[in-house]
């Protein structure tokens, strides 16, 4: 059901008012918990209460047994692995402590969407959550299967199915941050705004808000990517650094780390948009998510949206009118 509510209000935040436990989680691995950290210190600098946890590429599976809060869920300090190079639920919380904020990122290993589900049930009733925010740092989260390519929507749609049918919580929410970012895997962007009007038809599409560089929340943003690239030098993060630039106001082909080296990127101002979006609705236009429902790990994952691509036939390509 459509919510109606005043144009000077944010219909994301106007939902989220009423919760005082919230929950933000990077979808789709590495940095994509920084893609919510605007919305995080917007929610913290509103006196709620917020939890932060990302779906991990880190190598979780050499922590210790006191590491971990439950099965699949390890609770990540500023201490945790100090001798890992890459780590950035870490590093996160090492710049958060710096700034005086609360400093516990939790991460989920790379597992099927049951476990995914069981540690997000785990989180949920350790902080009481009642409400929670997926954010993608890019826009693969927002295809339902069917386009032309499909990008890296593997840990992306596993977050989505696993809260999608997670009885307790009742709003879960999407945030897409990155317009344009995945266009070199392969993501066609007119049928991402072709899938963001369905949504809007749905009655899931929550609207779009910017992150300016001039609101504290925009430059602390700023200021954790770039401590991101500093303790990260060999593997930065291409999408929030990429954010970060059009935050910045730079446009066009931007180089910020040899990682893009022999490609061209299109740093552009879509890029600091955050798309909002009802999970459910979202999930319910999702083609292949029954297919990834019961499985238990990474790879089924993977499998499973392979042969349901094998079965369509893809929408094809379009281009922007010039």
């Amino acid at each position: 059901m459509t919510v109606v509510t005043s144009l000077h209000t944010n219909p994301l935040l106007t939902r989220l008012a009423g919760s005082t436990r919230i929950l933000v989680a990077g979808a789709g691995g590495g940095f994509d918990i920084y893609s919510g950290l605007p919305l995080a210190l917007s929610l913290l600098h509103q006196n709620k209460e917020v939890h932060l946890a990302n779906l991990s590429f880190s190598a979780l599976a050499g922590l210790p047994p006191d590491a971990w809060a439950a099965e699949d869920l390890a609770v990540v300090t500023p201490e945790t692995a100090p001798h890992q190079n890459y780590f950035p639920e870490r590093t996160l919380a090492r710049w958060l402590r710096v700034h005086g904020y609360p400093d516990t990122v939790y991460a989920f290993p790379q597992t099927g969407v049951r476990p995914l589900r069981a540690a997000y049930r785990a989180l949920i009733e350790r902080h009481d959550i009642d409400a929670v925010v997926l954010v993608d740092g890019g826009t693969d989260i927002l295809l339902r299967g069917d386009e032309a390519g499909l990008g890296t929507p593997e840990e992306d749609l596993a977050s989505v199915a696993a809260l999608a049918a997670l009885d307790g919580v009742p709003d879960r929410f999407v945030v897409s941050v990155g317009f344009g970012v995945d266009a070199y895997h392969g993501v066609n962007h007119v049928q991402v705004l072709e899938n963001i009007a369905a949504l809007e038809r749905d009655g899931a599409y929550l609207g779009a808000f910017s992150i300016p560089r001039a609101t504290r929340e925009g430059a602390l943003y700023l200021d954790a990517v770039a401590h991101a690239q500093e303790h990260t030098p060999d593997h930065p993060s291409i999408v929030n650094g990429s954010i970060a630039a059009a935050v910045r106001g730079a446009f066009g082909d931007v180089r910020f780390t040899d990682r893009t080296r022999g490609s061209e990127l299109f740093v552009n101002p879509l890029m600091s948009l955050d798309f909002a979006f009802d999970l459910p609705g979202l999930a319910a236009r999702c083609l292949y998510l029954d297919r990834i429902e019961d499985t238990h790990l990474i790879r089924q994952v993977h499998s499973r949206i392979a042969e349901f691509r094998d079965s369509v036939v893809p929408r094809p390509p379009r281009t922007f009118p010039h």
